[in-house]
C-alpha cells in the first residue's frame, strides 16, 4: 500500500473517521452485501477505516473483523466500537491475515490506494482469504486519465477493470458493474466474486 497515503490517514484519522460518519449511509453496498454474503458467515473488512461497516455487519449477522493499514484509524475504530476486533494489516500482502478463512471478505474503496503493479497481487491475495464458495466484495473508486494524489496527499491509481478481472481467476464473477458509490457520490467499480471450490 502506498506509504504516503497510509501515513495520512494516520495523522488525520478523526478528521477522516469524523468525515465518513458525517456521509449518508452506504445503502447500496449494504443492499448488495445482503444479497451476496453467506449468511452468519465468518466475514473480514480488509481496509476497514473507522469500523463503520465492520459494526454495521456485526449488527446484521455477519461475525465480522476488521484490518487496516493506518493504525490512526485503528484507533479510531477501537475507540467507537470497543466491543468488536480490529488489527493491522497491510495490501498486498496482508500478513497476518488467515488464509482460507472467511465465508466473506469485504474490499471496500481501497485498492485504489495501491499502485497499478500491486493490484493483482491485492486481488489474488483476497481470494486466499476465502474459504472454497466464499464471497469476495470488492470495489475501487474509479480514477480518469493517470494515477494522481489529491490535496492531502493520497494516491488514487489509474488501472482498467481488467486487471482485477484477471487477478480473479480463481473464482467465479457474479457481479461487475460501474456505479456512483451512494454514501461518498464518487464512481465506483465493484465487482463480486465466489470463490471455487
Amino acid at each position: 500500500m502506498d506509504r504516503a497515503t497510509i501515513d495520512t490517514y494516520t495523522r488525520a484519522a478523526q478528521r477522516y473517521a469524523d468525515e465518513w460518519a458525517g456521509q449518508p449511509p452506504p445503502d447500496d453496498l449494504y443492499a448488495l452485501l445482503l444479497r451476496y454474503f453467506r449468511p452468519a458467515g465468518a466475514t473480514v473488512d480488509i481496509g476497514c477505516g473507522s469500523g463503520r461497516d465492520v459494526a454495521w455487519l456485526n449488527a446484521k449477522g455477519f461475525p465480522a473483523t476488521g484490518y487496516d493499514a493506518s493504525e490512526g484509524l485503528l484507533a479510531e475504530a477501537t475507540a467507537q466500537y470497543p466491543t468488536y476486533d480490529f488489527h493491522h494489516a497491510v495490501l498486498p500482502e496482508l500478513t497476518g491475515v488467515p488464509r482460507n478463512s472467511f465465508d466473506n471478505v469485504l474490499c471496500e474503496t481501497v485498492i485504489m490506494h495501491l499502485s497499478p503493479e500491486q493490484v493483482g497481487d491485492a486481488c489474488r491475495h483476497l481470494v486466499d482469504l476465502l474459504k472454497p464458495n466464499g464471497v469476495l466484495f470488492l470495489s475501487w473508486r474509479v480514477t480518469e486519465g493517470d494515477s494522481a494524489r489529491d490535496a492531502a496527499g493520497r494516491l488514487y491509481s489509474a488501472f482498467d477493470a481488467a486487471l482485477v478481472r484477471s487477478a480473479l481467476a480463481g473464482a467465479t464473477v457474479v457481479l461487475d458493474e460501474a456505479a456512483t458509490n451512494q454514501s461518498s457520490g464518487k464512481s465506483v467499480h465493484r465487482i463480486v466474486a465466489v470463490r471455487r471450490a
